[in-house]
């Protein structure tokens, strides 16, 4: 692993959402003091839900919520009324406790029912919003990602066509096994990011959470293995059952 990645393992899941919560704190503050916005996008997942719970509670004092805009790293094929959905969890937990305007908010219009259009709507959005010229991407100052039990990170899951994608910012991934289309960032957007944190939690992520950090295997197998920001910082957090298996415990 090179020296710009960070990896730390806290001892229960508690302290490991504070510990994610403190780094959107400094995150946050950080940007909008240098740049005057904190651009975000948001994971979807249970341990992501408990740090939204604990910002928009304990951390809701320390936030620049006016200057925050919300995005999603990967999103389900399913309206966004539907318990699935992403962007439910996050309003749910955060989003709707928050004083953020709606207009700050940018969801995936997964209502649509052509998953191709829905990809290239969330593009679209990306690049009005960052300013982007032809082949630019954009460079989000906070991407939140876990990591499935099978190495996946947002919808990029092991042998699926997103993984090979070089030039879009978006796409609606199939995603075989599940039967349908993710709707995900892809890995140039991921790694262009200036900072980008995994939440990791639980014993049934160990194994794939030494192959991903420890191991020569094919990132193809293990698509959090790409995931390396060019100019930006990485950083693991780790609950002490996801890294049982790592030589080293952080």
């Amino acid at each position: 692993m090179s020296s710009s990645v960070e990896i730390r393992t806290l001892t229960t899941p508690q302290e490991l959402f504070a510990a994610a919560a403190e780094e959107v704190i400094r995150a946050a503050n950080e940007a909008v003091s240098q740049r005057g916005r904190f651009t975000v996008a948001l994971s979807g997942g249970s341990t992501p839900k408990n740090l939204y719970n604990l910002l928009a509670t304990n951390a809701r004092n320390a936030l620049p919520w006016d200057r925050m805009f919300f995005f999603w790293g990967d999103e389900r094929h399913v309206p966004p009324t539907d318990p699935d959905s992403n962007y439910r969890m996050a309003d749910e937990s955060m989003l709707s406790k928050i004083p953020v305007a709606s207009a700050n908010v940018f969801r995936v219009p997964t209502e649509n029912p052509e998953a191709a259009a829905v990809a290239l709507a969330y593009e679209q959005t990306l690049q009005k919003f960052f300013q982007l010229q032809p082949g630019q991407f954009p460079t989000f100052d906070l991407i939140l990602l876990g990591m499935g039990p099978d190495g996946h990170t947002a919808s990029l899951f092991p042998g699926t066509a997103a993984l090979q994608e070089k030039s879009r910012l978006v796409v609606a991934n199939w995603v075989e096994k599940l039967k349908a289309h993710r709707i995900t960032l892809t890995l140039p957007v991921l790694n262009a990011a200036r900072c980008v944190i995994f939440l990791v939690s639980g014993t049934d992520k160990a194994p794939v959470l030494r192959a991903v950090l420890e191991e020569a295997v094919q990132a193809e197998q293990y698509p959090s293995k790409f995931v390396r920001p060019t100019q930006g910082e990485l950083i693991w957090l780790l609950d002490r059952a996801a890294a049982s298996a790592l030589s080293s415990k952080g």
